[in-house]
Formats: structure tokens, sequence, C-alpha cells
């Protein structure tokens, strides 16, 4: 129970450090909109894979995060200065494609309706 609280503070603590840190390199007028979605950390907190979401085509997208992934080393140095740890985390960076698979399931659930294959809500409390 220590263990997983600990390991949520400090994957709490890394999400927004290097939210923060990338906000303050990358302007947004260089590569958009750029969100830090989610921290997963190792069990010994040595080593962690950050979440991103990115806004834009997947070209954009792409190019953004490669970006992003040739600076690591500097975000990695940056996160050892605002993070105080015994260990800083090693980190990774991958992109989080949920919002595009929830964006995917609402134009499906659009089409069915449109199809009349489902029932909106709207429809179903008016009844």
């Amino acid at each position: 129970m220590q263990q997983n609280r600990r390991q949520d503070r400090v994957r709490e603590l890394v999400k927004r450090a290097v939210g923060e840190v990338i906000r303050r390199t990358f302007p947004v007028q260089e590569v958009g909109v750029v969100s830090v979605t989610d921290v997963s950390m190792s069990n010994d907190l040595r080593s962690g894979v950050v979440f991103l979401s990115i806004f834009g085509d997947k070209e954009q997208k792409n190019k953004v995060f490669h970006t992003i992934c040739e600076k690591t080393k500097m975000i990695q140095m940056q996160l050892a200065h605002e993070v105080i740890l015994k260990y800083t985390p090693q980190i990774r960076f991958q992109l989080d494609e949920s919002i595009d698979r929830g964006n995917r399931v609402l134009e499906i659930l659009d089409e069915m309706e449109k199809a009349g294959i489902i029932q909106s809500d709207s429809n179903i409390h008016d009844e």
C-alpha cells in the first residue's frame, strides 16, 4: 500500500514536471498543443513512460513526436532539476492514441444513429 501511494505521487509529480518542461521548451507556435496525458512508472520508480497527446493531423503528430523524442535527454536533465528524487526516472515517450480512438467510436455511433440502427439519448428522453 505504501509503495502504491508513493508510486502514484511520483507518477503525478513526473507528469506535471514533464508537461511543464515541454511547455517551456517547445513553443505552441512551433509544435502546437502537446499534453501529457499519463505517466506509467516502473515498480522501482527508476523508469517511466510518458504518454503524449498531440493535436493535429497524423503528419503533424509524427513530426512533433519525433522532435520531442530527439530532446529526451534534455527533458530528462530538466526533470532532474524539477523533481528531487534519489533516482531521476529514465523516461521515454509514447503517443497516446486514446483520444483518437474515442473520437472514432463517437463517429461510428453517429453513423449508426443516422442509419437508424440505434436511437440517440435525446430521442429516448423525449418519450
